[in-house]
């Protein structure tokens, strides 16, 4: 069954928890969305409150995938540029589809999902990500229609010698 998407849903406790719940078990199942294993709902807490934060000023979207169950099974979050330079492309951070539902596809429509919600924004032309190396990252990126434009060796290190590279993707919407 397909996950059902929502942009900019009211945020709830339910949903608070919700995106926690999944930020942890991304991670803990060796996600690269900004955490090494083991970690908390309570470790991620303070990260996502600085995308509420974002979220409450207007600088930054929240695109959720619900699961049959309404439970939050996906999350992308559409950060807006402030550099008057550059906001004819907007960032896709914390892209993450839960462990449970992982090789169904999902991924894949998020992606589009927030294609989709990025085309709606005036004025938006682009989209750029970044990922962390070494994972295959920028090969499910660049399935979805994402080119490799940057590179970083090094730029992430996840352990003591366990250096990633930092891989910027784009994906122009036109």
């Amino acid at each position: 069954m397909p996950l059902t998407f929502e942009l900019d849903p009211a945020v709830t406790p339910a949903l608070r928890d919700g995106v926690l719940d999944l930020w942890a078990d991304v991670s803990n199942a060796g996600g690269a969305v900004g955490f090494v294993p083991p970690v908390t709902p309570q470790a991620v807490r303070p990260e996502l409150v600085k995308h509420l934060v974002a979220m409450s000023e207007g600088r930054t979207r929240l695109l959720v995938g619900y699961d049959e169950e309404r439970r939050v099974a996906a999350t992308a979050f559409l950060t807006a540029n402030t550099h008057r330079l550059m906001t004819h492309w907007l960032w896709l951070y914390t892209v993450m589809v839960h462990p449970r539902h992982q090789g169904k596809g999902y991924g894949r429509d998020l992606m589009s999902a927030g294609a989709d919600a990025a085309r709606r924004i005036g004025g938006v032309e682009a989209i750029r990500l970044t990922c962390r190396g070494g994972a295959g990252l920028e090969r499910f990126y660049a399935s979805c229609g994402y080119k490799e434009v940057g590179r970083v060796p090094g730029a992430i290190r996840v352990a003591p010698g366990d250096d990633r590279d930092d891989i910027t993707m784009l994906l122009p919407l036109g």
